[in-house]
């Protein structure tokens, strides 16, 4: 909420200066985001009449207007804007004045005739950012006074960022009681009397939906003057909680939200036909808005109705075939408490957003409608005129909001805050923040205000003590307790390892939310059961996410859209499944690369990234294990994979993850650039690892023995591999592949694979014939079990 620092000052005035009023509001809870001036810096201006307007001879545009400053002799200004009149008040920049932008006010000629100033608008003193023409004050502005002191334009604008709960703040009337409070200064509240009804006019109000709105509050307004125009002071404390002056009755509604926190609507009564009714809205029913939508109203939406039709959004906006315009003569004006349940999420739900559906989603005063519209019944009266019906109240109090009293413990009390304070203070902070107190033995029984709709249990209670008693006044206590190491298994796979690992092969952690929208789940894995959110934040977010891969995607396409082609990124986090025992969240580890191998660099070329490369990065993982030879990749599928580059991850025949390049149709729909290639890994298989075991190191040489093979070529290497240790001896230490190889010289449908086969001994020096015996009973297995040969 944006506000005026001169109008909270009205209701309450500590003795702080600006920035420590901030300071205090945010410690208080309510924190402040900003403190800006109310108005740019100039000088210079003062306050003129116009006494008399004759044309300009030379220019059919401009006139020469005599102005009355208060000073012996009265200016002659030249000026163009088309709302000047005589007997007008205005802002006037003299002969040296200095306005916003720099900008020095000097004598000058216009078409030949001397002008001695300029009549300023609202733009030109920085007090809008667009105008009609010249700015026109009040009859009773002081001719001659300073007008930057007259309009109190040395004001601070504090916008303060409220938490949910604390809707009783969305006005002035909330802020100023939590300032009086904090400095236990008193809160001069602007007295609301009753307006007496001059006419006896009035309409008919039914609740046909009293748990969406148990009271709803009305009073008819005859005979306004539709030329009468919103006062400067009011003009300007709306511009200064960032709202745009409209006509009177809009502007009064939203003057009285911002004072007392309670939005209101104004209805041209001769657009109405018959009573009001409150209730929901009916299937196909259509409404067209204020701001300019036409809308088909969900069966769940509480509108207001006439006999014939629905005229208003409750709570949110109102229709425009009954709103307030510049031949309204007659008001129905309209002041209502709606559950907060009942508007909760439905202005979004149609995509927009308002102060009025801001505020009822939060819990507005139930007991405030009756003054609101009195207050707004006065300040109408004072501006556009008027004869006032009664006001009619319509109320269901079975389904008003009760006050329930809480139980506060004063041993609790000191418990949570860490501090004793004395059974007064704490009675006292109570009944200054307008709660009943009622002392019992252990404590007090308090019922909390009708606005504070979020004092709910004790420790708010507790809560509401420790910011006005001040947290910076609360002393530091170290918390101690009795603690148990626990070391981690040394065999255990260490996810910060692995995350280290990661990072030292140019890979950076993100962390994306953990629930998604269901168009990219659906493009993830589209057969998987997810988790829908009751409450989403957004229609965006509101799946649980089945895997991380969403999340990456989502980010490198942010990434590519910033000019971030290559794209190493990874993150560990949970995965929400459905399966036959209910919900499961299960921990994983999942990387996304895009673009080249390596960073662009002289010395040494770099190509896109590969299958192959994402691989060394997934075994480099696995090795952290200290278990590499567990782990097989074997060919699979995946609805978000490339069916030709997915493997399956097993271990010891179990799976344990995949890797792929994402399917070319999915990086389309997701505006990629480049092969993606994926991988994602469950923690929970890889939990189990091996120690290092130490094996002594052989006394006697190694042997290396190169073979060429030629397979089919649909056969893996680590099958190849698994053949090979198979057939072999304790002699074979170590199977290396160093080349593959297709084309002239090799069949069609079948590879070129060599081996470099490392043969130890540790009792002896292995002779040829030991050699060629191991070489020959490998190579029998590969032939009986591959169909292998050698190449020639």
């Amino acid at each position: 909420m944006r506000f005026s620092e001169a109008w909270l000052r009205e209701w309450v005035n500590p003795p702080v200066d600006t920035q420590q009023l901030a300071d205090q509001l945010s410690m208080a809870g309510l924190e402040v985001d900003a403190v800006e001036p109310a108005a740019p810096a100039f000088s210079g201006v003062s306050i003129g009449l116009v006494q008399r307007i004759a044309p300009h001879p030379d220019a059919a545009k401009l006139r020469i207007c005599t102005v009355d400053l208060g000073q012996d002799e009265p200016l002659q200004i030249i000026c163009g804007a088309a709302n000047v009149a005589e007997g007008m008040k205005i802002p006037v920049a003299t002969v040296g004045a200095c306005l916003p932008g720099d900008f020095k006010i000097k004598k000058a000629k216009l078409r030949g005739v001397a002008s001695f100033g300029m009549i300023c608008s609202a733009t030109e003193l920085g007090l809008a950012e667009t105008s009609d023409g010249i700015l026109p004050l009040s009859a009773d502005a002081p001719v001659g006074e300073d007008f930057r002191a007259w309009m109190a334009l040395d004001d601070h604008c504090i916008e303060v960022d409220l938490t949910p709960d604390r809707g009783d703040c969305l006005g002035i009337a909330g802020l100023a009681r939590e300032v009086a409070v904090i400095n236990r200064v008193p809160l001069r509240a602007p007295a609301v009397q009753p307006v007496a009804p001059t006419c006896d006019d009035r309409v008919t109000v039914r609740l046909l939906a009293p748990d969406a709105c148990p009271r709803y509050v009305c009073r008819v307004i005859r005979q306004v003057d539709p030329t009468a125009a919103t006062p400067v002071w009011m003009q300007e404390r709306l511009r200064r909680a960032g709202l745009r002056a409209i006509s009177p009755v809009v502007d009064v509604t939203n003057y009285v939200m911002l004072e007392l926190g309670q939005p209101m609507h104004g209805f041209d009564l001769a657009k109405l036909s018959g009573g009001i009714e409150v209730r929901l809205a009916q299937a196909g029913e259509r409404l067209a808005l204020l701001n300019g939508d036409e809308i088909e109203l969900r069966a769940d939406t509480l509108v207001i109705a006439d006999a014939n039709q629905a005229v208003a959004m409750a709570g949110i906006m109102g229709g425009a075939a009954t709103g307030v315009g510049p031949e309204t003569r007659d008001i129905l004006l309209e002041s209502a408490f709606f559950a907060p349940l009942a508007i909760s999420g439905k202005a979004r739900g149609y995509g927009f957003h308002t102060d009025s559906s801001h505020r009822f989603e939060r819990g507005v005063d139930p007991q405030l409608q009756v003054r609101a519209i009195e207050r707004a019944t006065r300040l109408l009266l004072d501006i556009v005129g008027g004869q006032v019906g009664p006001v009619v109240e319509a109320v269901d109090a079975t389904h008003l909001p009760r006050r329930e009293p809480l139980h506060l413990r004063e041993a609790r009390v000191a418990w949570i805050l860490g501090l004793e304070l004395p059974a007064t203070t704490i009675a006292d902070v109570l009944e200054r923040l307008g709660m009943a107190v009622e002392r019992l033995d252990d404590g007090w029984r308090v019922t909390p205000p009708s606005a504070r709709f979020d004092l709910v249990h004790e420790v708010d209670l507790i809560a509401d003590i420790g910011r006005i008693h001040g947290y910076d006044n609360i002393p530091v206590s170290h918390a101690s307790a009795a603690s148990v190491t626990q070391s981690t298994p040394e065999a255990a796979f260490d996810l910060d390892r692995a995350r280290l690992a990661l990072v030292d092969r140019g890979f950076h952690e993100v962390i994306t939310y953990s629930f998604v929208s269901p168009e990219i789940q659906s493009l993830v894995e589209p057969e998987a059961d997810t988790l829908r959110l009751a409450n989403p934040i957004s229609a965006e977010l509101s799946i649980m996410r089945t895997s991380l891969w969403a999340g990456l995607l989502q980010t490198a396409r942010y990434n590519q859209t910033r000019q971030l082609e290559r794209v190493r990124i990874f993150e560990s986090g949970l995965r929400f499944r459905i399966g036959a025992d209910g919900l499961r969240q299960e921990p994983g580890l999942a990387g996304l690369v895009i673009g080249t191998a390596a960073p662009e660099q002289w010395g040494q070329q770099s190509g896109k990234v590969d299958f192959y490369d994402l691989k060394a990065d997934v075994e480099a993982l696995l090795a952290l294990t200290g278990a590499p030879a567990q782990f097989r990749f074997v060919a699979g599928a995946h609805p978000a994979l490339h069916p030709g580059q997915t493997a399956r991850i097993e271990r010891e025949g179990k799976p344990v993850g995949l890797m792929g390049m994402l399917h070319p149709s999915l990086a389309a729909k997701l505006d990629l650039t480049g092969d993606a290639f994926l991988f994602e890994l469950d923690l929970a298989p890889l939990a189990d690892g091996i120690l290092p075991r130490y094996a002594p190191i052989s006394r006697f040489p190694g042997i290396r023995r190169d073979l060429a093979i030629v397979i089919d070529a649909q056969i893996g290497y680590e099958r190849v591999a698994d053949c090979v240790r198979a057939a072999a001896t304790e002699l074979l230490r170590e199977v290396i592949l160093f080349d593959v190889y297709t084309g002239k010289n090799v069949d069609s449908g079948r590879k070129s694979l060599a081996l470099g086969l490392i043969l130890q001994s540790s009792s002896q020096t292995l002779t040829e014939e030991i050699i060629e015996v191991e070489v020959g009973r490998i190579l029998d297995r590969l032939t009986s079990e591959l169909d292998a040969r050698l190449r020639d």
